[in-house]
């Protein structure tokens, strides 16, 4: 039998899981996925956070406690999150051992509401890399315009940063120079540059549910002849962009001095449209010293019947720029799908936290209440 991801990673793919829940942790499933599935790192968000919150009882004991000591629900996410990815870094430790850090990495996001506000989201990101206290922690800030004077501070002081919401090709230009800024101020800084590392999260499928609504709304038989690619072509352009930054002379001098690649990554993998093929956003996007993070279900079905190429990412460039003429060549405005999709994930992450907070706030007093009657 083909042992599918492991050709992926052969290839120079690391493969993250994009979930985690105390559930998991508890019952060594996530240990499980990394002896069998090729699982080398994690990555979480708030919506992943409210839906392990939903289920079970995995996290009783722990809002019991909280409930308890009367802690507010603000601080009582920070405990409930902080812990699973605590846990989750022990869990993936050994990896990151073996690669000399380069994957055995965990990543946890600052609270979402600050994505507008630099000072903020360097307050939080210090906060967490204090509360987690594992070398092998990523720190996600968003690549919002507010956010890159925060990736490029948090760097400077020694943090690892998982840059995440990255959408346009102009955006990732300036992640990585925000990256490479924030190596340069840690070097001034006196920190060892190869203990820092970041990856760049390019956001792909939420790109063709966007693209392919205006295309419908176009309606030309041309248009209809576009959709469904515009995500892959992005991506592979944002590789080539990597290629180019990593062939600068800033780069080199950073590199000399010990920096790891700021790696790019591809994130919401999970194939929106039914009508695709599950591993659209695995088979053509097999790049060396890429991560792609999937959901279960899109790790599953890589499992089971990605397609690994035998043909390099770089021989996609000419048809990625030739789609995204065709795109324009039609009306779809690109700076405005990807400030709306910018927009729209700042907001999507906000109402996720809001409701992960909400449902601790409902825990808290389901189980201080209980406590109440115990004690009564």
């Amino acid at each position: 039998m083909t042992d599918n991801l492991k050709r992926l990673s052969d290839e120079g793919v690391s493969i993250w899981l994009d979930d985690i829940s105390r559930e998991r942790l508890r019952t060594g499933n996530l240990e499980q996925l990394v002896k069998e599935r090729h699982v080398v790192g994690v990555t979480s968000n708030p919506t992943i956070f409210a839906k392990a919150l939903s289920k079970g009882s995995a996290y009783d004991d722990q809002v019991r406690d909280l409930a308890v000591r009367g802690v507010d629900v603000e601080e009582a996410a920070r405990s409930i999150t902080t812990f699973d990815i605590r846990w989750g870094c022990d869990v993936l430790r050994p990896v990151y051992d073996r690669t000399q850090g380069l994957d055995g990495r965990v990543s946890i996001e600052v609270d979402p509401r600050l994505a507008r506000e630099t000072e903020k989201t360097v307050a939080e990101a210090r906060a967490l890399w204090w509360m987690v206290d594992r070398p092998n922690l990523f720190i996600k800030i968003p690549a919002t315009r507010e956010g890159l004077p925060a990736i490029t501070r948090a760097l400077a002081e020694g943090i690892s940063v998982n840059v995440t919401l990255i959408f346009s090709l102009e955006r990732y230009g300036e992640v990585i120079d925000a990256y490479f800024a924030g190596l340069e101020k840690a070097r001034e800084n006196g920190h060892d540059l190869s203990a820092i590392a970041s990856v760049a999260s390019f956001f792909v499928s939420r790109v063709d549910t966007e693209i392919d609504k205006r295309l419908d709304k176009v309606g030309s038989d041309e248009a209809k002849g576009l959709r469904s690619k515009a995500g892959v072509a992005n991506a592979q352009l944002a590789y080539a962009l990597y290629e180019e930054k990593s062939g600068t002379d800033r780069w080199k001098a950073l590199k000399d001095a010990g920096a790891r690649p700021q790696r790019p990554l591809w994130a919401s993998t999970g194939v929106k449209d039914p009508n695709l093929p599950d591993t659209l956003y695995v088979d053509h996007l097999v790049a060396p010293g890429t991560v792609n993070t999937m959901p279960e279900a899109t790790l599953d079905a890589a499992a089971d019947h990605a397609e690994v190429p035998g043909t390099p990412i770089q021989g996609t460039y000419d048809e990625a720029r030739a789609h995204m003429n065709a795109l324009k060549q039609v009306g779809v405005d690109y700076d405005d799908v990807v400030r709306v999709l910018e927009d729209e994930g700042v907001e999507k992450f906000e109402a996720s936290w809001n409701e992960l907070l909400a449902t601790i706030a409902g825990e808290l007093r389901d189980k201080g209440a209980g406590q109440q009657g115990a004690g009564a």
